[in-house]
């Protein structure tokens, strides 16, 4: 489960005998508990904004007058409260300041979520529908195979079209490894995939290729960011279709 630690100075401690936060950030980074974090700036460069009656109202500072303030956060991975307790008094801030330590709302599953958009794209693709795999990826998407790269999603979808007119029926994909690693927003995965269509001309066509996929979480949905094909076979004009695969584990 995730938590988040939202880190809280006080202006009036004495800090000058804390210990460096860097031991802590490198053992639990290297235990894979701290997913990642940052320090924030002070206060008075805090800007906080209301909006009553629709006006925009602007006051420089931070939203509570207090002696503490938020000066960091740091986003956990623990098997439960008592974990992330435990990694928030090891903190260097807590024999000054004080950490919050708050779950993540627990009703989004990133990884269905991913899984549920390559299932998209592999059903759009069988199905010829471009306009489908198209809205799978980001307006800046960048793709890199063959030595060419398409940058952006007018550049994807041209390349997709093309790819198509090479072919006739179905594409289908087989996944013979996977792996997936994601954080809050952003994700990546790695995988060999075996591609098999039909050329127009009736020759069979069956690729083995590595495929990297970077995926962003765009607000309500996660799109395809990025994409490298490297195919493992000679080169067929199914290079110029989407190999994002069907299944992740």
């Amino acid at each position: 489960m995730k938590y988040m630690l939202l880190v809280c100075g006080d202006d009036t401690a004495d800090a000058s005998g804390m210990a460096p936060v860097e031991p802590w950030v490198e053992d639990l980074g290297d235990r894979r508990v701290r997913l990642h974090g940052h320090r924030l700036a002070l206060p008075d460069r805090a800007v906080t904004v209301r909006v009553r009656d629709g006006e925009v109202l602007r006051a420089d500072g931070p939203f509570a007058e207090t002696k503490e303030y938020v000066a960091g956060f740091d986003v956990l991975e623990c098997d439960g409260i008592e974990e992330a307790i435990e990694a928030a008094a090891r903190h260097p801030v807590a024999a000054v300041g004080a950490l919050e330590v708050r779950p993540f709302w627990d009703d989004e599953d990133a990884e269905a979520e991913i899984r549920a958009l390559d299932a998209e794209l592999t059903s759009a693709l069988r199905e010829r529908d471009v306009d489908r795999m198209a809205a799978c990826y980001t307006p800046d998407v960048a793709e890199f195979r063959d030595g060419q790269v398409h940058r952006g999603v007018g550049a994807l979808r041209k390349s997709m079209e093309e790819g198509l007119g090479h072919l006739t029926g179905p594409v289908t994909r087989e996944v013979l490894e996977s792996h997936l690693q994601l954080d809050e927003s952003v994700a990546f995965a790695q995988a060999l995939v075996r591609l098999r269509a039909t050329r127009v001309d009736g020759a069979r066509i069956d690729d083995l290729m590595h495929v990297t996929t970077g995926y962003r979480n765009v607000g309500p949905r996660w799109l395809i960011a990025h994409e490298h094909v490297s195919p493992t076979t000679p080169t067929s004009p199914t290079s110029h279709i989407s190999s994002t695969t069907e299944e992740r584990s």
